[in-house]
């Protein structure tokens, strides 16, 4: 992000579900859960290579045996360019994440507040496709939680603008738990489209569902988006 700069993105989820991915991967019926949250993601840039970002959020949900309302994950660190070209950029982030209210058994015998750390590497390669601008984005994401089992994380983006002002996004979101006897696992995909406001502000709708899991939810569930530039 440019010196100066900040960006907020003003986010609701809703994910519901009524099946399970065992331990074999394979669907089983689930009583009825249900999550959503809000979140406040910001950024802002403090020069041409670092940047300040973080996250503040509420959450609730409910299942057959649990059931939880409170603040969500916080996270704040820095973002690093480690390398910028004219299409491709390479940066690195390391920050602070403190758990908040949530489903995890853990989450449940210690409350919300143990400190974590989280290391994210992002790659990015910019272009044009039948005249079009396109972009792509990978990022591995190394999570110490704490109390809270670590993750190791894996999320792709790919963009592209059909016409001025317009930006369709298509998304996955992969992950692993370190647990044990089996290590929970998740593949979750997200199609979305953002508008370009007035004034620095742009609004985003989309769709998220669990296309691939190991001791996982198979949930599914809107996302809306308020950003803001100045």
């Amino acid at each position: 992000m440019e010196p100066g700069k900040t960006q907020l993105i003003l986010k609701y989820e809703g994910e519901d579900a009524d099946e399970m991915f065992d331990a074999n991967a394979i669907t089983q019926p689930i009583a009825g859960q249900h999550q959503e949250s809000v979140s406040l993601f910001f950024e802002r840039g403090l020069t041409e290579r670092l940047t300040l970002q973080g996250k503040v959020g509420w959450t609730k949900g409910a299942d057959l045996f649990t059931r939880y309302e409170g603040r969500g994950p916080m996270d704040l660190g820095v973002r690093y360019v480690v390398y910028r070209g004219a299409r491709t950029v390479f940066t690195v982030y390391g920050g602070g994440v403190v758990e908040g209210e949530g489903p995890d058994a853990s989450h449940t015998l210690h409350k919300s507040g143990a400190p974590g750390f989280e290391v994210r590497l992002l790659a990015g390669r910019s272009g044009t496709l039948l005249h079009r601008h396109v972009f792509t984005e990978v990022q591995l994401a190394d999570l110490e939680r704490g109390r809270l089992p670590r993750e190791t994380r894996i999320e792709t983006t790919v963009g592209i603008e059909p016409r001025s002002g317009w930006l369709l996004l298509a998304q996955t979101y992969a992950g692993r738990e370190d647990k044990e006897p089996v290590a929970p696992l998740w593949l979750k995909t997200e199609t979305s489209v953002l508008h370009d406001l007035p004034k620095g502000w742009r609004v985003q709708a989309g769709y998220r569902w669990t296309t691939l899991g190991v001791e996982m939810p198979v949930s599914n569930g809107p996302v809306v988006a308020l950003w803001r530039t100045f």
